[in-house]
């Protein structure tokens, strides 16, 4: 076991000075209480109670001052606490070794002894102040209504024992009175941290409260006793006061960096303020019956009213935080702008009461944002849509509000007039633009005005959201052939996709043309083949790649492709029909296929082929979501779901036309 004083790693001759302490003043506290207890016989009274009673609390002065010459921090606190504890040291000296243990009252003695409240004051007041780090009103309060409660106590009980008890000169009567008020005090202001800390202070002011108290309490007996004429020297009552100025000088090294932090979390808010209340109440109700002093009414009285107003500022500071949560339900983290959950709110809100005032709606979208994450990192990424939801912020203005709905979504709402929605949109798609090397960062943009284009929230979402998938298709056909820009785009995304759909497409165009199918019809199925997997743009990579089966949700997630996928293609009129074809690839000819369950003839036949093609590329190259297959093991799993996932007759010509096929390089 460790010798040395807790909550510190000394090294070298500190260390063992340490120890050698503790050695020192736990064998003179034994010494000295079994000699009280009659061990060791009278003639060692002189030595016992000048030489080991003296030295035990010069051990103490030295290690307080220790504590304050060798280490930086709070050095003030502990120089302080060392006059405190010398002062008191030399009162015991002068008792003993001056007036031979039976001084007069009051005397030389008693103005040392006294001497030791006030720097032992300055003391704890600047601890409080380093080590309770956080401000809080009802916190503090809490600390306020302890004291109180604790002082009021005191004077009740020990301030009207020697009220009552005490006789002689003004001067004597001070004197007695100055040691119970001090010892009031101290104890309170030791009372207030526990109560401010939530009676976890730390060993440091356990150490120290503990010494108080014992300090307290060896007072307020002495003092009874004195009066009653009961008192006699060399009782164990007589440790209590070296034992307190050791706590005190172990508290100075527990732990020289200890703080006490004021938590609200897990914190029983009510126990503090309730416990001290009572205390008070009793205090009030027994100076009613017993007529005590006023100055323990006084400091009751006094509680209450802190209770009444902890009361007060705590249903206040909970309405405080319920807004606060409220904020934070409503706010995206990372800009402070509105997230989803308070945009609908905000939508819910304007078609309730009706809109008094046309209002603008418009989502937006990043472009480039992906790449600049995948180069610049995640963290990097943040910065940027912070910066981005900032400026949005600023020039949407006070016109409106605007919101993150995660990703690189950002999404306004304000009142603009139809003359000045152009600018506005120009304002807005600017702020939500950056540009450097390497990057360039620009917005699309879908809106709707409310509510003449929408009556609902969700109308709302699902018309802006439409126009800005237009806008972004449109923006890429502006670059060049339609399929060709989306074709791209997924090749970005996907490699491997863009591979896939390309060996279906030659693969589905074979087919198709073994049976015949005119050339305009061979141009659409074609360019279905190529886009019949442009809607898994819109599936999280974590989905779209993942090795294992999926689950209900994420299967549920990768049927929504087809409509997306149509959705996408359909953003150019002169693909209608082909985005017809992209939404049937996946359905079954005994209808249990989706998005429509189609069933039989219905399904458009360029889908039917479409369907068999990508199915077959599937089992025989590398799929995330499958085992790979020969040729042959491929045939035969198309013949075995002839009838029930595709139409048997296509099954038939399909496997007479493949039967050499070697499995291909691509992966999907």
């Amino acid at each position: 076991m460790s010798l040395t004083l807790p909550g510190i790693r000394p090294a070298g001759g500190l260390a063992v000075a340490q120890r050698a302490w503790l050695v020192l003043v736990a064998a003179g506290l034994l010494f000295f209480v079994a000699h009280t207890l009659g061990a060791g016989g009278h003639e060692l009274d002189g030595f016992a109670s000048t030489w080991v009673y003296d030295t035990l609390e010069l051990l103490a002065v030295a290690a307080v001052a220790a504590r304050a010459v060798l280490i930086a921090a709070e050095r003030a606190v502990w120089a302080l606490l060392t006059l405190g504890i010398a002062c008191w040291t030399l009162g015991d000296i002068s008792w003993t070794v001056v007036y031979g243990g039976n001084p007069p009252f009051p005397s030389l003695a008693d103005v040392f002894y006294l001497g030791f409240y006030p720097p032992t004051y300055l003391a704890l007041a600047l601890l409080v102040r380093h080590r309770l780090s956080r401000f809080n009103a009802s916190v503090w309060l809490d600390g306020l209504t302890a004291s109180l409660a604790a002082a009021s106590l005191g004077a009740a009980i020990l301030l009207e024992v020697v009220i009552r008890d005490t006789h002689g000169t003004v001067l004597a009567e001070a004197a007695n009175l100055a040691y119970p008020i001090g010892d009031i005090v101290l104890v309170a202001l030791v009372v207030s941290v526990f109560g401010i800390s939530g009676r976890r202070p730390g060993p440091g002011w356990a150490a120290i409260g503990s010494a108080l108290v014992l300090s307290a309490l060896a007072d307020g007996i002495y003092l009874y006793q004195t009066a009653d004429g009961t008192y006699v020297s060399g009782t164990p009552l007589d440790a209590l006061w070296p034992t307190a100025l050791i706590l005190l000088a172990i508290a100075a090294w527990s732990a020289p960096g200890w703080r006490c932090d004021v938590r609200l979390e897990g914190r029983p808010l009510a126990a503090t303020p309730l416990i001290c209340g009572l205390v008070a109440v009793g205090v009030l109700v027994d100076s009613y019956v017993e007529r005590r002093n006023p100055v323990g009414v006084a400091l009751a009285a006094a509680a209450v009213v802190t209770v009444v107003v902890r009361a007060v500022l705590t249903f206040r500071e909970n309405g405080e935080m319920n807004e606060h949560m409220r904020l934070l339900a409503s706010t995206d983290a990372l800009t402070g702008l509105g997230n989803r959950r308070k945009l609908i709110a905000d939508l819910d809100q304007v078609f309730a009461h009706g809109a008094a005032e046309q209002r603008l709606f418009v989502l937006y979208d990043l472009n480039g944002f992906k790449r600049y994450n995948d180069t610049f990192g995640h963290p990097a990424g943040d910065v940027l849509l912070a910066r981005l939801g900032a400026k949005l912020a600023a020039a949407v203005g006070e016109q409106g509000s605007s919101y993150r709905l995660g990703g690189d979504e950002f999404c306004a709402m304000a009142v603009v007039e139809t003359s000045g929605i152009e600018r506005f949109l120009d304002l807005t798609t600017g702020a939500l633009a950056e540009s450097g090397e390497g990057f360039d960062i620009s917005s699309a943009y879908g809106c709707a005005i409310l509510p003449e284009e929408a009556q609902s929230s969700d109308e709302a979402l699902r018309v802006a959201d439409q126009r800005l998938y237009a806008q972004k298709y449109q923006s890429l056909v502006a670059r060049g052939q339609p399929h060709a820009v989306l074709l791209q785009a997924l090749e970005e995304r996907e490699p491997a996709l863009r591979e896939h759909v390309g060996g279906v497409a030659e693969l589905s165009l074979r087919f198709a043309a073994k049976l015949q199918i005119a050339d305009a019809a061979l141009e659409e199925l074609g360019l279905a083949a190529q886009l019949h997997d442009i809607g898994k743009l819109a599936i999280p990579d974590s989905v779209l790649s993942k090795t294992e089966p999926l689950d209900e949700q994420e299967l549920a997630f990768i049927r929504t492709h087809t409509l997306i996928g149509q959705r996408i293609v359909d953003a150019s009129p002169a693909l209608n029909e082909v985005g017809k074809i992209v939404r049937a690839t996946h359905e079954r000819w005994d209808g249990s296929g989706y998005p429509d369950g189609l069933a039989g003839e219905q399904i458009p036949l360029p889908a039917r082929i479409i369907s068999i093609c990508d199915t077959y590329c599937a089992m025989i190259d590398k799929r995330a979501h499958g085992q790979v297959r020969t040729p042959g093991e491929a045939l035969a799993e198309l013949e075995r779901l002839g009838g029930s996932q595709f139409d048997p007759a296509l099954v038939k010509v399909f496997c007479a036309l493949e039967p050499a096929r070697q499995p291909a390089s691509v992966t999907s």
